[in-house]
């Protein structure tokens, strides 16, 4: 797993950077100071970390794993009501940025909450309104209440597991955005697809330690800036304008377009072209020809020497990079699930 990103919001928009005068932006220093240095998490791609209450009360969601867990150092007199509040705000968030939550922070795509379908409540029942998220609370803190030591704190928690098809259930918000875009650009739409779940598992709030963004992980001043030149803008594309999904898609399977018709075209065979396009995703054009060749027109010619299971085959093990042949592996193995 990627580097976490710390995100230590207190009701303030991360897609605006503007925080309300009754709140104040937290740093690392503030929370290793409150939690203990062991205890600091960061949000990254696939995981999303709120702190409330002065910082004593955090909600973690793992898209990756699909757990949700919240936690309190609260007193123990505070437990209870801290723990409660989390759990329902947790439950209920929606993506609108109307709203003024952290939790809120992108166009509204669905009326349900966020993660309405992806947790079931302990009568197998999704959770859209506040009397049912304020019950699976209630029922939590009576059966699912835990403690354990850190350092500084007992820390007590609350561990929420989402349903086995949770990705699918965030996918299918996407899906009809995907096929517009895959229509639009001329691009496999069931490799958009692998490359949202590698890069982010569907998290709408994805933002990585080299910030990155969004669901596709665009980095604003390299894919979006590439992008935004080839559209006719100017400078490149805002962390708000990205963590749209709708503009997060766009840009990223326009990238992906430019790297098939553009960077890449000189591949003959589109299967090779599209091993070569996934690494170059990850890591850039240069350092996916380099694998083959410091000369990208030599390179190029050696990809069309070969047959595009022995392109693959030296992608996946002899690009320097561990993360880019891993890359590969699991987007070309989700890529074929997706194709079915």
């Amino acid at each position: 797993m990627l580097p976490f990103l710390i995100s230590c919001y207190h009701n303030n928009n991360p897609l605006t950077n503007q925080v309300s005068p009754k709140t104040v932006t937290c740093s690392c220093s503030l929370v290793e100071k409150i939690w203990g240095i062991n205890e600091l998490l960061k949000t990254g791609p696939k995981n999303y970390i709120k702190y409330t209450d002065e910082y004593q009360t955090r909600s973690h969601i793992n898209f990756d794993t699909g757990t949700i867990t919240i936690e309190t150092i609260a007193n123990e007199k505070d437990v209870t009501i801290n723990l409660r509040k989390a759990i329902i705000n947790t439950l209920l968030m929606y993506i609108n940025e109307n709203k003024q939550e952290i939790s809120t922070n992108n166009l509204i795509l669905q009326k349900e909450p966020f993660l309405y379908g992806q947790v079931i409540d302990h009568y197998n029942k999704p959770i859209r309104w506040s009397w049912r998220a304020t019950n699976f609370a209630n029922y939590l803190l009576k059966t699912n209440l835990r403690m354990r030591h850190s350092t500084l704190h007992d820390i007590w928690f609350i561990t929420i597991n989402m349903v086995p098809q949770h990705i699918n259930k965030r996918a299918n918000h996407y899906v009809t955005i995907v096929s517009n875009e895959a229509r639009k650009y001329k691009i496999d739409q069931s490799l958009i697809l692998a490359i949202i779940q590698t890069e982010s598992s569907f998290n709408p709030y994805a933002i990585s330690h080299a910030n990155a963004v969004g669901l596709m992980q665009i980095m604003q001043n390299s894919a979006g800036r590439d992008v935004f030149k080839m559209k006719g803008k100017c400078g490149q594309p805002s962390r708000k304008y990205l963590l749209n999904p709708k503009n997060n898609i766009n840009i990223g399977t326009a990238y992906l377009a430019m790297l098939q018709n553009n960077y890449l075209s000189g591949i003959i065979d589109l299967t090779s072209r599209r091993y070569v396009m996934i690494v170059a995703y990850n890591s850039g054009v240069s350092s996916a020809l380099k694998v083959f060749s410091s000369n990208p027109n030599k390179a190029l010619n050696m990809i069309n020497n070969l047959k595009p299971d022995e392109v693959y085959h030296i992608l996946s093990t002899q690009h320097p990079s561990a993360e880019s042949r891993n890359y590969l592996n699991k987007v070309n193995a989700l890529q074929q699930i997706y194709g079915k």
